[in-house]
This record gives C-alpha cells, structure tokens and sequence, in this order.
C-alpha cells in the first residue's frame, strides 16, 4: 500500500496522470477488513439497488468479461439463472471495490456504460451513465483542458493482464464509506474539529478488457484519521502545501471553501 507521504506529491497542486504498474487478482483481493467492507455493499445493494448499481446495454458484453476475470483472479461464481443486472450487483457484493465499466464508443468517445458504485465520493452513478469521459470530468475545474485529451492517450493505450495503478484524495468530514451525495452527510466547515476530518483515499486501478474492447475501473476508499497524517511529518507538510496552492475553484469542488484554513490550522497544530 502507498505511504501518505507519497500521495501527495512535492510540489504545488496540480492535475498529474502518475500511474504503477500492479496485478489485478492483487487489487481486488480480500483484505483484512473483507467481511466487515462486503456486508455493508451487500446492505446498500439490498436497500437501494437502482442506487448503488447500473449497466446499460453497451455494457453486458463488459460485464461478462469481468465475471470471467473476477472468477479467475478472486474465484467469482455468478449466480444460476439471473439478470445481468443481478450478476452486476452480486459482483459488486462480493468485491470490497467498487468498479465501472468504460468502452470508446463509435466516434471514440470512452462512455461510462455500468457498474457498482457502493462508496462514491459525492457523486451518483446514474447521473453519468452512458455519458463521455469529458461530462464526467467536466465538474472538476480545469481538468478536461489541462489533461484531458491525455487521459484518452492513456486510456487508449492499456494493455490487457497489467493494472495501472494511481491514488486520488480528498477530504471529508465522515469516515462513512458511502458519501452518496444523497445521504446529506455533514460537510467540512470553518467550525470543524479535528477529530472530524477524515483523508479520504481513493485506490484506483485501471485495466485493459481484450475481448469486449472495454476497460474495468476498480475503486478501493480507505479513509485516515487527521491524527495519522499528522503523525507522519512528511504527509502533513505536502497536504498543507496542496492545500494552500489549489485554486479556489477547486478548494469549493472539494467542499473545501470554507473549512481550508481551519483544516491547515489543525494541521499544524
């Protein structure tokens, strides 16, 4: 697992594409905290399915290459006799990350065509299904003019058996999992304490589908206390460095607006 440190990196903030290579079978293993992360997916799919999982037409063909590959790396059985929707969902029960599905479309366009999505980050998966890469991004200020066509280079350049591997952060005031925009959670403010700020980790993976042409994208959250970033000298000093050079377009993308200098208060206290 990546050290805090190095989720941050040395410099002012800015859009990056670094990416490692890993195994898939490894990303989407069990953890240590696999019953306790898989019973709460398995009670949202159960309370709110249309919710917490889609697939569109376009992405059956996706869907049944990564049953395959999940059966392969992570000794996934589908249930006998169901929907693909069904199957979507008791994949995304039985996986503690959550994942999509991506396919270029006709004129190139890489669209979001399903998935299970249990622990977004603010975000709602039916908003954006069947929608192009550059709808998905285009809440993020500056992101689909700065690295955009970048991100379709990479993309388009995957190769099948490999993960490519990157990490993305943000901050909350909840260690829930699921921040399904939805759910009302409390937000970040100026009157945050410490104990309430949570770094919000998302372990990404990216990876090549040969036979339907798509790519899987796997999502692991994993959420740090403010105390464990401070206890790490090195963390703490970049986070506050991104903190101070973002933009304030997106200090307010991150909920940040008004709990920035409260949280860099807290940090280097």
């Amino acid at each position: 697992m990546i050290r805090l440190a190095d989720l941050f990196p040395d410099n002012d903030y800015r859009f990056q594409l670094r990416f490692e290579r890993g195994e898939p079978a490894d990303f989407f293993a069990p953890t240590a905290k696999h019953h306790e992360v898989r019973a709460e997916r398995q009670r949202w799919l159960h309370s709110d399915p249309k919710t917490y999982a889609a697939l569109s037409p376009p992405g059956e063909p996706l869907l049944d290459e990564v049953v395959e590959l999940a059966g392969v790396w992570n000794g996934f059985v589908p249930p006998l006799a169901t929907t693909t929707g069904q199957t979507c969902r008791a994949l995304g029960g039985f996986w503690e990350a959550d994942y999509l599905l991506l396919k270029a479309d006709a004129a190139g366009e890489i669209r979001l065509y399903g998935g299970c999505l249990c622990f977004p980050s603010s975000w709602r998966l039916g908003d954006k299904l069947g929608q192009p890469m550059e709808f998905i991004h285009g809440p993020v200020p500056g992101l689909n003019s700065c690295i955009g066509a970048a991100i379709h280079k990479f993309l388009a350049s995957l190769k099948p058996g490999v993960a490519s591997l990157r990490h993305n952060w943000g901050l909350a005031r909840s260690a829930e999992l699921n921040q399904h925009p939805g759910r009302a959670l409390p937000q970040l403010d100026a009157m945050v304490s410490a104990d309430e700020v949570w770094l919000r980790v998302e372990h990404q993976a990216l990876v090549a589908l040969p036979k339907s042409g798509g790519i899987l994208f796997g999502i692991r959250v994993v959420n740090h206390s403010l105390a464990e970033v401070k206890a790490d000298p090195v963390a703490a000093a970049r986070l506050c460095r991104a903190l101070e050079t973002m933009t304030d377009a997106m200090a307010r993308y991150k909920n940040l607006a008004t709990a920035r200098e409260r949280i860099l208060q807290l940090l280097r206290s």
